[in-house]
């Protein structure tokens, strides 16, 4: 049987992303959906591009921008260097692309470039890093940078009542336009969590593994998830995002 996975937010924790493909026995037949934010935080953003690149090459993977690969691409192409994206994990990316060749620079740049801002699979369920806010769907979106930056969405769904019909004049037209709607960008950690958390339709997999919290994956269609070490225990003598 083939699986289909969705991964969190890995904020270049490369050893966090091997443990999870490893605990959820991915296997080559299966198909991982990233939700972006693949750097910035801890030492291996490089490599975990590096790792995707090759991965993608035997295993259907789909991947999404996040907005830390929104500023890393502005940064590799010289366009911005921005203070805070600095502040927030962007140091530690800085550093470690300092020894990296100039061709392997063009490669991740190419990668960058050719993210999807989001994904809509055949049971009309939505992968998007953070959410969008049009009332019609991402596809009438006009401003792009919701799909990376939005946190509204995730915000309407943690307080959609329980019991609250979607036939109810009260329940948010976003969350009816998709069978499921995935998410990361803004920690379950927040909230005093550590597994991704659901509300209404919408799934949040980024459980914290910029900061003190682990990588999480997914499976989409029997909710079953796997986790990493806590990513500080991984990186002992890194800070991350912390």
């Amino acid at each position: 049987m083939n699986n289909t996975f969705v991964i969190g937010d890995i904020h270049g924790g490369l050893k966090a992303l091997k443990q999870v493909l490893v605990r959820a026995q991915v296997t080559p037949n299966d198909t991982l959906i990233f939700l972006g934010d693949f750097v910035d935080g801890w030492s291996e953003s490089p490599d975990v591009i590096d790792f995707l690149i090759e991965l993608s090459t035997t295993q259907s993977c789909v991947f999404m921008q996040g907005n830390h690969e929104e500023m890393l691409l502005k940064w590799l192409r010289k366009e911005d260097d921005n203070e805070l994206w600095r502040f927030h994990g962007g140091e530690a990316t800085v550093q470690a692309y300092q020894n990296i060749p100039l061709k392997t620079i063009e490669k991740h740049i190419r990668f960058l470039e050719a993210l999807r801002e989001y994904y809509i699979d055949e049971q009309n369920r939505l992968f998007v890093h953070a959410g969008f806010t049009h009332l019609k769907g991402v596809e009438f979106e006009f401003f792009r940078g919701m799909f990376c930056w939005d946190r509204t969405l995730w915000e309407t769904a943690m307080a959609v009542e329980g019991n609250l019909s979607t036939e109810d004049v009260r329940y948010p037209q976003r969350l009816k336009l998709y069978t499921e709607i995935y998410v990361g960008h803004t920690p379950v950690i927040r909230f005093g969590a550590s597994e991704p958390m659901n509300y209404a339709n919408v799934w949040n997999v980024d459980t914290g593994a910029a900061f003190t919290g682990k990588l999480s994956i997914l499976n989409i269609n029997t909710k079953q998830f796997w986790q990493s070490d806590d990513l500080p225990s991984l990186y002992p003598n890194e800070k991350g995002r912390n």
